[in-house]
Parts: C-alpha cells; sequence; structure tokens
C-alpha cells in the first residue's frame, strides 16, 4: 500500500502561506467518512456507541465532529472533563476512565454524572469518601494478567500493566457496588495496543462476553454493557494492511451471537473507546526543511522537532513521510527515494529525529514535508522544553477551506503560569512584544 497525503501540493502550498509551519492538518472528510464506517460496523448492535478517547486528540472543535454522530468521550482526568461538559456532554455520553484518581476528578465526575469506569477494588471506598453515593451505572476495569496472545502471536503482557482488576477482585468490586445501589454494571478490558489485525476485538470480545455472563450468574447483576475499550490500530507503515472495521464488527458480532444471546443476554451494549483508529490517519504534521547538514550522515532539519510530535522519540515510532516539494517547483511526492536522510528537529537530544536513514527524494530548502498519521497522540502529546512552543492545529473542511482550531503558542503563553512575580510579569510582558 502506498501512502497519499489528504492534501494536494497545490493545496498545502496555500494553506501554509495562511498559517505558518509547521502546524496539525486535519482531514474533516476523512474523519465523516471513518465515523460512519464505525456506526455501521456495529448497527447489529442497539445500544452501540463510541466512546472517542480524549486523551488521543484533545480539540473540541475534532470531538464536536464526531458529537454530531452520538459519539460520546472516554475522559481520563478532570480537564477532560471540563472538554466534554464545555461540549454540552453529560451523563450516558461521558465515560470517565481514569487511574490513579485524584479526588477532584471523581468528585467532577460524579458531578456530570459520567459513567465512572473503576480501575481498582479500592477506588469505590475513596469514590464514595470523596464524591458522593455510588452511581446507578458503573463500570469496571478487568485485567487477566498473563500475556495476551492471538494465532499470529504474543500482543501484549497484560500482567506488566497497572490498569484493571483480577478477576476476583472484579466480581467482589461487583458485589460491593451492588450494595451501594448500583443496578447497571459494564465491564472494561484494554489488553493491546495498536493492533493491525481484525481478530483483536473479537477475540477480546468473547473472554469479555464469558465473563460478563459468569458473572450475571455468580453475582446476580445486570450486565448492561461490554466496553471494547481501543487497541483497533492504524497502519503506520506503508506495507502494512489496514484493519477492516466492518469485519471487525462481525467478528464481534457473531462472538455475541455464540455467547451472551444463548445465556438470555441478548440486550448487552457494545462500548468502545477508540481514538488511534478514529482519528489518527486523518491528522498530518506540516513542516519545512530548512537546513541540512552533511558529517557522517546526511540530515534534514526541519521546523518541526519532538515537542510537536515526541512519538518517534518516545517509543521510536515510524511515521511515514511524504516530501511534497515548494512553490513553483515540481511535485516531489510522486519521485521515486533516492537519497538517505535523518529528518530532525532543533531540540538539542540527539533523539529528536522523526525519521532515522530514511530513503526519500532529495530534500531542498523549503520543501514541505507531510509526516503521515498524526491524529492521535501527535499535538496531544506536545511539550515545551527548550522552551520550544507548541504550534497550531488547522482542519481542512470538507468543502476544502481551511479553519484554525487551535493558534499557535506565543511566549506569553509559556510565561503565562509564571505571573505570581515581578519577574514572570516582566517575561509576559516581553512575550507580549514578541507575539
Amino acid at each position: 500500500m502506498v501512502k497519499h497525503p489528504f492534501v494536494t501540493k497545490d493545496q498545502l502550498v496555500e494553506i501554509a502561506e495562511h498559517y505558518p509551519t509547521p502546524f496539525h492538518l486535519y482531514d474533516e472528510a476523512g474523519i465523516r467518512r471513518n465515523v460512519e464506517a464505525v456506526l455501521d460496523a456495529f448497527s447489529w448492535n442497539p445500544g452501540f456507541k463510541e466512546y472517542f478517547a480524549v486523551k488521543a486528540n484533545p480539540n473540541p472543535r475534532l470531538i464536536s465532529i464526531l458529537a454530531e454522530y452520538g459519539c460520546g468521550v472516554d475522559c481520563s482526568s478532570a480537564t477532560e472533563l471540563m472538554i466534554a461538559e464545555t461540549l454540552g456532554m453529560r451523563g450516558h455520553d461521558i465515560m470517565f476512565s481514569s487511574n490513579d484518581t485524584p479526588a477532584e476528578d471523581f468528585r467532577l465526575a460524579r458531578e456530570l454524572d459520567a459513567i465512572v469506569n473503576f480501575d481498582d477494588i479500592t477506588h469505590i471506598e475513596f469514590f464514595e469518601q470523596v464524591a458522593g453515593h455510588i452511581p446507578k451505572t458503573v463500570s469496571c476495569r478487568f485485567n487477566p494478567g498473563g500475556l495476551f496472545q492471538l494465532a499470529n502471536g504474543i500482543m501484549d503482557n497484560p500482567g506488566d500493566s497497572k490498569y484493571g482488576m483480577t478477576r476476583e477482585q472484579l466480581g467482589e468490586a461487583f458485589s460491593m457496588l451492588a450494595a451501594r445501589g448500583a443496578e447497571v454494571f459494564g465491564i472494561h478490558a484494554f489488553l493491546a495496543s495498536n493492533t493491525v489485525t481484525n481478530e483483536y476485538y473479537p477475540s477480546l470480545a468473547r473472554i469479555l462476553f464469558e465473563l460478563a455472563r459468569d458473572l450475571a450468574r455468580e453475582r446476580g447483576v445486570h450486565i448492561g454493557f461490554i466496553n471494547l475499550s481501543g487497541g483497533v490500530g492504524i497502519p503506520y507503515r506503508s506495507d502494512q494492511q489496514p484493519n477492516d472495521i466492518a469485519q471487525i464488527g462481525e467478528g464481534v458480532r457473531r462472538a455475541f451471537e455464540d455467547i451472551l444471546v444463548p445465556a438470555g443476554m441478548g440486550d448487552v451494549a457494545i462500548f468502545c473507546e477508540m481514538g488511534r483508529f478514529m482519528m489518527g490517519p486523518y491528522g498530518c504534521l506540516v513542516t519545512r526543511a530548512i537546513h541540512e547538514k552533511h558529517i557522517y550522515k546526511e540530515y534534514i532539519g526541519v521546523d518541526a522537532n519532538a515537542c510537536d510530535l515526541i512519538r518517534p522519540a518516545m517509543y521510536d515510532a515510524y511515521h511515514h513521510i511524504t516530501v511534497m516539494g515548494q512553490a513553483g517547483g515540481p511535485d516531489k511526492s510522486a519521485w521515486e527515494p533516492s537519497r538517505t536522510y535523518d529528518i530532525v528537529g532543533n531540540l538539542c537530544e540527539n533523539n529528536d529525529k522523526f525519521a532515522h536513514d530514511r530513503a526519500l527524494p532529495e530534500i531542498e530548502r523549503g520543501d514541505l514535508l507531510v509526516i503521515h498519521d498524526t491524529g492521535a497522540h501527535g499535538y496531544s502529546m506536545g511539550y515545551n522544553y527548550n522552551g520550544r512552543l507548541r504550534h497550531a492545529e488547522v482542519l481542512l473542511r470538507a468543502d476544502d477551506t481551511c479553519e484554525l482550531i487551535r493558534r499557535a503558542e506565543t511566549p506569553r503563553d509559556y510565561f503565562a503560569t509564571l505571573d505570581i512575580t515581578d519577574l514572570g510579569r516582566d517575561l509576559i510582558a516581553r512575550g507580549s512584544n514578541i507575539a
């Protein structure tokens, strides 16, 4: 599979004239097509709901697109809950899945009547102490321990994960919650990250469906929903096959018919909290080549850095790069690779690299580069090391017009939290002059 940007060179040159590089660019038309495909794949389940993982991309403008289709949000902090509230979401439009949860986070979740997804059995009493009575609808997170395997090998190691409860704790938690007034129960599990296989969700579903059937019998509780969480991945590499969401939905349906329907549990709703699959391919980081260096290797320095996309530095993750060229020059996106480069940013860290020894067309200073698949865990993981400022986010609307959905940070933003001191106020004033 050849990776193509969702934007043409001419479009990108025009956009870059209005919004200085670097910036994250998002594809509204692609986001809409994808959410429609997800809803269609699970349309066999009347209660299906996608709770978009806000941690993947917390831009309210993008979340509002998903909300148009009835999607909820999965929040993990008080700040993410505030985003949901500002978008008009309350109650069962919010799943609150957190861990090592501060008291104020639980209090806000209770105030918004969100579905609380308890990560640990000890959090039940803590929640009561800090947030009040237990809601009627609750969820608990399950960790089966050991290794999680599919036919094609080991996928992940839940036994080394800090998340979730054991099988025994889960049953005890349900009894504790029922005694405190809970009436509708959900089960959640996340056993593998970024799986590029159609078998992950159906395999996870079978584990959780059997668990739900057994717990309903053992504890006498009503299981209202099963949350398959995230983990459905995207093909970062051009030689990977993308997941087929229709096939995934059908695999979950078969498991549902095999396990839950015979148990008289055909009314159970299926929830997901996909972030990467919903948004990842529909964002890219647009950056410009500003320097070249020729020492023991060939380096191209761009105006973005790991503050804009930390995944390559943190995980040695691969992100495909397309060289687009520049105004008035040839379209390099169709060229065959002819040079080998490291594509680097300007942080004082040697891991600030978007690509190692990458075969690419020859790059000249001024060329626009598209770094693919940054729509999830791109901007959201940004930071300010070296005093570098985070950059803008732009939405390419379905009608091919553009909308600035987050402005670039300024020095004033960086210094704003220092306003308690005279020196801080001086720096803010200086930052305002620069901006």
